[in-house]
């Protein structure tokens, strides 16, 4: 139910910790329930009565947001966050959200150091400016998943670190800057509601509000699953096992032992080893081993938890893409020889596998499910073009300029209105040198950015949804039919595009409940500069760990990026793109022509059922695709998952019982443990084989 506001009532001051910046000399006690203007309201007051009241009510003047303990926490919490985001990414090509993470772990360390008395509690503002941070840095992985990784991948070359983190600093940035003009319009005007942003303030404000036992429950389920997680995944890890019975218990010497023991997480490989051993029966379709199909058992801790965070039907779906193609048409395909074993120019045979098969054959309808699928749900939302771009149109009168009762505490707009042209000028020349994208090519693309960043921001805006996705295709197509000679023409400008949409839609989200919780938003601005930096201070020298480790003689090498580990589904679907694009349609197999139509009209069929049933439809069109490109194992992962989490939560729908706190109250936090968990550890595996050499 709305709360009606009561305009014109201020608060009196409290008192905060001895380590803040500053002293606040106005706040909202804590006991006071978030107020919002109701539907009249909005639709009936002009921007300067909102303003005002926002500014009489919710504004908490003084009160510590952006200080140098928020700040910190925020770029560490951030650093930590992106890099399991960036080890997620690369398994699944699924960027995970870290907004509530981050609230809840930012709000657990500080009241446990609280408690102990090393330091005052943290303020609300605080943790809002730290999920903000760390919010920012988890973005920063997308392009590495994706364009960039499609680049390296379709020119063979690695690009230098210190390009990288320039180039996605410049845009990320920029998407700052293309962002803070639409703020007063989306979020102070049209109070449109951001459904992802206003979990976490609603979250924040229920932490400090009274609940903050729901909160120090949660993070402690999230730590629990994060500890035992890490523990399995450590005795699945080779490095980490070399690392502690070789170099730690010198077993190698006093045991005579030759190979370092750990737990295989492919759990048929145990019966093919015993298999090999008694000459027992091994599974086969159509005379083609499933191990080369790539149907494995594993038990994937991290893959449970995104499944448990993606819903039974997203992850049944994936089930069915994965099934169908490896299970199906890949078998058919051997046996017809459209898939086949080859001789590398190295000389090397090149047999039949899982990523053969993607890559010769199923990448093609596996994308076009996706890249249709995106386009038709997008063209289903003409509201999102066109209530965008009319919601700009309005202006304030010079009056209300005049009057403007936020001018000291929002981001100037000069600044944005010279950063822009300055920032854009500076990423195209960067496309340009880094990448050898042409002027023309760079500079025509920047135009798009403003139209993707309006459409973008709407539709996350009311549904928390970027459709980035399909937006980049439109640009790659576009570079693409002007220049068709070189990949990075078009691979380049559409990641660029669609990062600084995707980045300026997902800051208005998290300035969402600043607004809410009444925020500084030029500290938020700030902020998220911060988690910038702390982003591609993390993830750009992990990408080389995960995904170009050097090989004996330190070379690296891009056919390292994809692998029975990092699928990189994301960059692949960039790949086909560009590949489609430089090549035709051509050279590509009958057989793979007629999986792309067939593939096209399903994606269109499947969509508008999804429309029509109100989203009761149980297919995604999108995630059947994203099942083509995933190993088979990591979807019957995150089926499981979320079928586990999906049974609890339809047996205990009732709050107030202990089965619904753990299950369906905790199952954010405890898929964000199995994640993190398996991640970290994962990370540190990675790590320690390049240590250990």
């Amino acid at each position: 139910m709305e709360r009606e506001p009561e305009p014109g009532r201020r608060y009196r001051p409290r008192a905060t910790g001895k380590l803040a910046f500053f002293r606040p000399t106005r706040s909202i006690p804590r006991e006071m329930p978030l107020q919002q203007l109701s539907d009249e309201q909005i639709q009936s007051w002009s921007r300067l009565e909102k303003d005002r009241w926002w500014f009489q009510n919710l504004y908490r003047g003084d009160l510590p947001q952006l200080t140098f303990r928020s700040a910190l926490t925020g770029f560490i919490l951030g650093g930590i966050l992106s890099a399991t985001a960036l080890y997620i990414g690369g398994k699944t090509g699924i960027s995970i959200g870290v907004g509530l993470t981050s609230v809840i772990l930012a709000f657990a360390i500080f009241r446990v150091l609280a408690r102990s008395g090393i330091i005052s509690d943290f303020t609300i503002l605080e943790n809002n400016c730290t999920q903000s941070i760390a919010t920012a840095a988890g973005y920063m992985i997308t392009p590495l998943i994706s364009s960039m990784a499609a680049y390296m991948l379709v020119t063979g070359r690695i690009v230098p670190w210190w390009q990288m983190i320039i180039w996605n600093v410049v845009i990320s940035i920029l998407g700052v800057l293309v962002a803070f003009p639409m703020k007063r319009r989306f979020i102070n005007e049209d109070q449109l509601p951001f459904p992802e942003g206003r979990a976490c303030g609603v979250v924040l404000d229920a932490l400090y509000t009274g609940q903050a036992d729901t909160g120090m429950f949660k993070a402690r389920l999230l730590a629990f699953t994060a500890i035992w997680t890490g523990l399995y995944q450590t005795i699945t890890s080779d490095g980490w096992m070399k690392l502690i019975q070789f170099k730690l218990l010198r077993l190698d010497q006093w045991a005579g032992m030759k190979e370092p023991w750990h737990l295989n997480e492919r759990l048929d490989t145990y019966y093919y080893t015993l298999a090999a051993k008694l000459h027992l029966w091994t599974p086969k379709i159509l005379g083609t081993d499933i191990r080369q199909l790539g149907l494995r058992l594993t038990l994937d801790a991290a893959m449970l938890g995104v499944g448990g965070l993606m819903g039974i039907r997203i992850a049944t779906s994936c089930v069915l893409g994965a099934f169908i193609n490896f299970a199906v048409l890949a078998p058919i395909m051997i046996q017809r020889g459209d898939i086949k074993s080859y001789t590398s120019p190295s000389g090397a045979i090149v047999n039949i596998s899982r990523a053969e098969i993607v890559n010769q054959w199923s990448l093609w309808w596996g994308v076009t499910m996706m890249v249709v699928g995106s386009l038709v749900s997008l063209a289903a939302k003409p509201d999102l073009f066109t209530n965008a771009f009319r919601s700009l149109r309005a202006r304030k009168s010079a009056a209300a300029e005049a009057e403007d009762p936020l001018r000291s505490i929002e981001l100037p707009l000069w600044m944005s209105y010279v950063g822009v042209p300055v920032f854009s000028i500076i990423g195209a020349w960067i496309t340009h040198e880094f990448f050898g994208v042409p002027w023309l090519l760079a500079l025509l693309s920047l135009p798009l950015i403003f139209v993707l960043t309006v459409i973008c921001t709407n539709s996350m805006a009311l549904t928390s949804w970027t459709p980035t996705g399909a937006l980049s295709k439109i640009t790659q197509f576009t570079m693409g039919a002007v220049d068709r000679s070189n990949p990075a023409s078009n691979l380049i400008p559409a990641g660029m595009t669609a990062e600084i949409a995707s980045n300026a839609a997902n800051l208005l989200s998290d300035i969402k409940p600043g607004y809410m919780l009444g925020a500084k938003p030029r500290q938020q601005a700030i902020g998220h500069v911060i988690g910038i930096i702390a982003g591609a201070v993390a993830s750009t020298p992990l990408f080389y760990l995960l995904f170009l480790p050097p090989d004996k003689n330190g070379v690296r090498s891009v056919s390292t990026i994809v692998s029975e580990q990092f699928a990189m589904p994301a960059a692949l679907q960039w790949k086909g793109v560009a590949d489609l694009i430089a090549r035709g349609f051509n050279n590509l197999p009958a057989s793979a022509l007629l999986s792309m139509a067939i593939a096209a009209v399903a994606a269109i069929v499947f969509e508008v059922l999804r429309l029509r049933t109100k989203g009761r439809f149980p297919i995604s069109a999108v995630s059947v695709g994203l099942g083509v490109v995933l190993p088979p194992e990591s979807c019957f992962a995150m089926w499981v998952g979320a079928l586990i989490f999906g049974w609890h939560g339809r047996k205990n729908p009732a709050p107030g019982s202990k089965e619904h706190a753990f299950w369906v109250e905790g199952c954010e936090p405890i898929c964000a443990g199995l994640i993190s968990g398996a991640a970290l550890v994962g990370i540190g595996n990675a790590l320690v084989n390049v240590l250990l050499g």
